[in-house]
């Protein structure tokens, strides 16, 4: 049998407060999207995916998405993005089943995925629902509440499974309230299988934050430390930033001690070695290279194992120059490189009292220490 999987992005998420729409915040580096696109390309049986976006975000849509996702510029509410991404399919010549999802659902269990594909196969129906555990009141008017039996009532989740041409029809005919479930209109053909309390909704931003305490995460942290001797005719850079000074840092790149400091950190506290392996003295392609663009390469590579940047501390050590109206630019810059808010970014100047070659003025170091979460 054959599925098609209809993906409700279109929402404008005023209740989640946030200038990014709710579906595209992260957990780690995917957004909420990813995670449930990755899920459901594990199912080969799903054949496509159509991705209902609000054509008020199409600059968070991925250029290079799958072959498998179709995009369809979602309507004004629920029932319209998902009427134009079934009228989609027809266009098509689709048949089989359709499953229809909100993405503010990223948490819901490959298993339940399964079970839904399972038994779709025998029944025209699938709905995934919760029984209500809190007791249930209804406001009456005259402030009189009416105590209401909770095993009469139920939840419903998504993703919900229906027969495409079935559903499709009952879009044009019925009158539709909250979901595509109040289309059926009795429980005949239809299978209830057991939802599940982690495949919540994402409304609001205690949600959110909930939602990735619940993901599992491990927290790991790396230390970095660097030294240049200042040399004339050298430009100095610290943090990706240019500072004025007649001594610059010898270096075969531009010898910026900070951005090395917190790659070797990075490295180290995501088990890639260290800064000397991954970009060797001896290479001539690394010599008089930015920092910034190693600093980037790392990042990436970062990113794609799965690992998010949580927070820098640096201190500069340096006699001179001084750097007290230098430090918010230079972490302001770390934090674009690295992707972070500038917040997660602390950067402290600090001298050697002239003592050593630092208080000298012959040389100037720095020192790291961060944190990096990786999720499951």
């Amino acid at each position: 049998m054959e599925f098609s999987f209809i993906l409700l992005a279109g929402g404008n998420s005023r209740r989640f407060k946030s200038n990014i729409p709710k579906q595209y915040h992260k957990i780690g580096q995917k957004t909420l999207i990813d995670i449930t696109i990755n899920k459901i390309k594990e199912f080969k049986e799903i054949k496509r995916i159509i991705f209902v976006y609000n054509k008020r975000h199409k600059k968070y849509l991925k250029k290079n998405s799958h072959k498998i996702i179709k995009f369809v510029e979602g309507g004004n509410n629920r029932k319209e993005s998902t009427f134009k991404a079934l009228n989609y399919l027809k266009k098509q010549n689709v048949r089989g089943k359709v499953l229809i999802h909100d993405a503010a659902r990223p948490n819901f269990s490959t298993k339940l995925l399964k079970n839904i594909l399972i038994n779709s196969k025998k029944n025209r129906t699938v709905i995934p629902i919760l029984k209500l555990q809190d007791a249930l009141k209804e406001k009456l008017k005259k402030k009189e509440i009416l105590n209401l039996e909770r095993k009469k009532f139920f939840l419903t989740q998504t993703p919900q499974s229906y027969n495409l041409t079935e559903i499709f029809l009952l879009h044009k005919k019925k009158k539709y309230k909250d979901d595509d479930f109040s289309l059926i209109g009795t429980s005949e053909n239809v299978k209830f299988i057991n939802g599940e309390k982690t495949n919540f909704k994402i409304t609001d931003r205690e949600d959110y934050s909930f939602l990735k305490k619940i993901n599992k995460s491990i927290l790991k942290f790396g230390i970095g430390f660097d030294v240049h001797k200042l040399v004339k005719k050298r430009k100095l850079y610290l943090g990706g930033i240019r500072i004025p000074s007649p001594l610059g840092t010898l270096g075969h790149s531009d010898g910026d001690p900070v951005l090395h400091s917190i790659i070797d950190a990075l490295l180290g506290a995501c088990g890639m070695k260290d800064i000397g392996e991954k970009f060797s003295d001896k290479n001539k392609k690394f010599e008089n290279i930015s920092s910034s663009i190693l600093m980037k390469k790392v990042v990436d590579e970062v990113k794609k194992k799965n690992y998010s940047i949580n927070n820098i501390d640096i201190n500069i050590i340096a006699q001179t120059p001084k750097l007290k109206k230098y430090k918010k630019k230079i972490s302001n810059n770390i934090a674009k490189l690295c992707e972070i808010l500038s917040s997660s970014v602390n950067v402290k100047a600090k001298t050697t009292e002239k003592l050593g070659v630092i208080g000298q003025e012959k040389a100037i170091a720095a020192e790291v220490i961060l944190s990096v979460i990786k999720y499951d």
